[in-house]
Parts: C-alpha cells; sequence; structure tokens
C-alpha cells in the first residue's frame, strides 16, 4: 500500500492527465507546469511553448528560478524567491503540481522540477510519465492559448535533509556516512569524454562516488522503468536503499532522477548534492577530483 501511494505522488500517466484535462479539472487544486530547458543554440523552450503545449499549463523557467548570483550552474533559489515565483504561477500549498518536458528522452529536467518542489516542503508534486514526447504521440489535446492562472500564496520551507551542501559533501569523504551515486554518462564520470558545452569544466567524479547514468532509469519511449527494475538496478550497483543516499551530477539536474527512482521504490530520503561536479570540481583540490582526462578541449 506504502509504495501505491508512493507511485501515485510521484509519477502520473498522460492518460490520468488527459482525463484532467478533459473534465476542466486543471485549475487552483491542479497546477501543469512545462519545465523544459534546453542549451541555448539547440533548442527554445519558451517559444516551444507558446506555439504547443498541455492545456491549462504554464511555463516554469527554470532560467529565472534559480540563485542568480550564484557561480554554478543552477543552484537553488531562496526560500523566498521560489515562494514569490510558483505562486505567480497559480500555486499555493495545497495545490497539486504536475511537470512536464519536451526532452526528446521523454524525461529530462522534470525531476528537478519535482524535486525543487520537495525541497521547499512541497509534497503533492508529480512528474507526467513519459513526458511531452508521449503526450503527442498518444494524441492528446495541445494548445498554444496562453495560461494566466490568478495568483497564489506559496509557503516554502527548506527541507534540510533533501540537500547536500560542498561542506557536507567534504564531511561525508571521512565519515562515509551516505551513499553518492553519479548520474552522468559513464564517459564524463570516468573522465574519458568531455563535459558538453563548457570550457573550463573537466570531467570526472567525487571519491568514492558510484555511477549509475540516467538515461538507464528510462525506457527506450520515455518511460520510467518500473520499481522492480530499478531496485534490481541498484541493488546490482552495491546501492543498499536501506541507508543514506546522496546523487550527483554535474548541476543537480539529472541526479535528480536518482532521487525520483529511489522514491519510486519507497525511499523519499535521497539528498541531492546541488552544485554536484560544477561546483566540486572549481573547489576541491585536485586530490579529491578523480579523472582519467588527459587534456583537450572540453
Amino acid at each position: 500500500m506504502v509504495q501505491q501511494q508512493v507511485l501515485y505522488r510521484a509519477l502520473v500517466s498522460t492518460k490520468w492527465l488527459a482525463e484532467s484535462v478533459r473534465a476542466q479539472k486543471v485549475g487552483p487544486g491542479l497546477r501543469v507546469l512545462d519545465v523544459s530547458w534546453y542549451p541555448p543554440l539547440q533548442r527554445n523552450a519558451l517559444q516551444e511553448y507558446r506555439e504547443r503545449h498541455i492545456p491549462g499549463a504554464s511555463f516554469f523557467d527554470i532560467e529565472e528560478c534559480r540563485d542568480q548570483d550564484s557561480p554554478y550552474e543552477m543552484m537553488l533559489p531562496s526560500e523566498e524567491a521560489f515562494a514569490s515565483y510558483v505562486g505567480r504561477l497559480g500555486i499555493s500549498n495545497n495545490t497539486h503540481v504536475v511537470v512536464y518536458d519536451g526532452d526528446d528522452l521523454g524525461s529530462f529536467y522534470g525531476p528537478r522540477a519535482w524535486w525543487m518542489f520537495r525541497v521547499f516542503g512541497h509534497r503533492t508534486v508529480s512528474v507526467l510519465n513519459g513526458g511531452f514526447r508521449n503526450w503527442l504521440q498518444e494524441g492528446h489535446p495541445v494548445t498554444s492559448e496562453p495560461t494566466d492562472p490568478e495568483p497564489a500564496v506559496f509557503k516554502a520551507k527548506l527541507d534540510e535533509s533533501l540537500l547536500k551542501t560542498y561542506e557536507q559533501m567534504l564531511e561525508n569523504l571521512e565519515s562515509k556516512r551516505f551513499q553518492m551515486v553519479d548520474s552522468r554518462s559513464r564517459g564524463r564520470y570516468l573522465g574519458t569524454e568531455a563535459e558538453p558545452d563548457s570550457k573550463d569544466l573537466e570531467p570526472g567524479h567525487i571519491p568514492g562516488s558510484l555511477n549509475m547514468p540516467f538515461t538507464e532509469f528510462l525506457t527506450a519511449e520515455g518511460f520510467k522503468k518500473s520499481p522492480e527494475e530499478i531496485q534490481a538496478m541498484f541493488k546490482e550497483k552495491n546501492v543498499d536503499l536501506s541507508k543514506p543516499l546522496i546523487a550527483t551530477c554535474r548541476k543537480g539536474v539529472t541526479a535528480c532522477h536518482i532521487a525520483l527512482a529511489a522514491y519510486l521504490c519507497g525511499k523519499p530520503d535521497v539528498a541531492v548534492y546541488d552544485g554536484s561536479w560544477s561546483e566540486w570540481f572549481r573547489r576541491a583540490p585536485p586530490k579529491l577530483r578523480v579523472s582519467q582526462w588527459k587534456g583537450g578541449k572540453s
């Protein structure tokens, strides 16, 4: 029973959301957010949203809803900034939030937005399983009509148990209390493959972290794999879901796929290292960076 509740809160199906759209349930009690983000020279997420999106969906600009003063790539905003931003999208503490993105994989930034709501104390948040890719493929309705919800009051409270800082990561190297899992590709983890779109960030990983590429949690069709399959994957990597776990990646985005995957297996307490490799590479001494990188252009 517990696992069924976790599954319901973590994922909703395209069929369920389509029925909610048809029944005109998208409103103060149910808000849908397009949280797509792409490298600037590849695709324009806001323009694509304006051209077509799920009826009733608002655009959640992850570039705007972050710490604008941080030197790192996608750090969390303050409680006040997050509350103000999502309140303008018509989201209150009583709203069920469904997030999706338009990535060809089926999901990329969706789990990041899911985790952001959770880390700021909001539990009724779900990811659209299969994403916009499958919404379109299944022929569900889309619109170009802008969504202008009534502003709401959202009160954010940071749940520090779901967040790790650089200093806490350093401490964990000594205490080894938390297992660490890196969600980047095998090559970037090892340091044999350059970090994309970065001139100064070399690849590699934090000592002691294991590698589980986030794409392996998705089916070829873009859906999340079953809890049974995910549990087998963690077991194969010797990750014990009964013990504390930290997820990391390059900038705290695909690490959230690890948190979501563990959540589907009944583990809701995975912490994400928000700065991830982007911060670690720039702050940690070279002896604390594991890499096979031999130089060249990143």
